[in-house]
């Protein structure tokens, strides 16, 4: 009896960056190497096939996800990306943008049939703008404020589940030790809590980060909110081996 495939995770994590004329345009992104590593080591021990990229230029990026169409591929497919962003934009080591329609057009059953059925999870440690986070006081009895930023239309592919870091329009907060965001993910992944479906787990993630983490040093007290978009029509299980 055969053995079933494994499911694939793609990390692709850039840390230095630098444009085609050589200025350093972003700052070096410490810490979001470590974490990438301990990620890719806690996926392989859930039974995932996992690739590890660093400092990848745009194309490349772009490139290492349509490999993807050309492999087997088990039950899911995760990717995390850890890099320096803007609202729909990730950046390759060469300060270059790539579009996040375009991965996951690139991923789409058009495009990519392999991966049709599959459901494709995304978690994003970057930043969607320059606003930050003040945090809100949760025993209120105020109304709402009115948004000053009206978030853009993101537009997915069928079976697609896709986790930011962050609100439309706000920074990601990463230091030495790692990302609020992709810490939380380590703590749930190591936790009994990766036995939850993707939708719960998420959510404890977001439990996670807005009450434990809040910045220090010269943004004390800034806060982080991830979010998630997802079109996934049945609960799925990613994590539970």
């Amino acid at each position: 009896m055969s053995q079933p495939r494994q499911s694939r995770a793609l990390v692709i994590v850039n840390t230095s960056f630098c444009s085609s004329d050589g200025d350093v345009v972003f700052v070096t992104r410490k810490g979001a190497r470590r974490e990438a590593e301990k990620l890719s080591r806690i996926l392989s021990r859930l039974n995932y096939k996992v690739k590890l990229m660093h400092n990848k230029t745009a194309k490349e990026i772009e490139d290492l996800y349509q490999q993807e169409c050309c492999c087997e591929h088990g039950q899911y497919f995760v990717s995390i990306i850890s890099s320096h962003g803007e609202e729909g934009v990730i950046y390759g080591c060469d300060t270059e943008p790539v579009k996040l329609t375009r991965i996951f057009q690139i991923l789409s059953s058009e495009k990519c049939p392999v991966l049709t059925k599959i459901p494709k999870i995304f978690f994003i440690q970057a930043c969607r703008g320059q606003e930050f986070d003040q945090g809100v006081v949760v025993e209120c009895d105020s109304g709402k404020p009115e948004p000053d930023y009206e978030p853009g239309y993101l537009s997915i592919p069928p079976q697609t589940v896709v986790m930011f870091a962050c609100s439309p329009g706000y920074v990601a907060f990463l230091n030495i030790s790692g990302s609020m965001f992709l810490q939380a993910l380590l703590k749930v992944l190591e936790g009994e809590e990766r036995h939850l479906a993707l939708n719960r787990l998420m959510t404890r993630i977001n439990w996670e980060v807005a009450f434990h983490c809040q910045a220090r040093g010269a943004y004390e007290g800034c806060k982080e909110m991830p979010c998630f978009v997802t079109n996934l029509v049945q609960e799925v299980f990613p994590f539970s081996a």
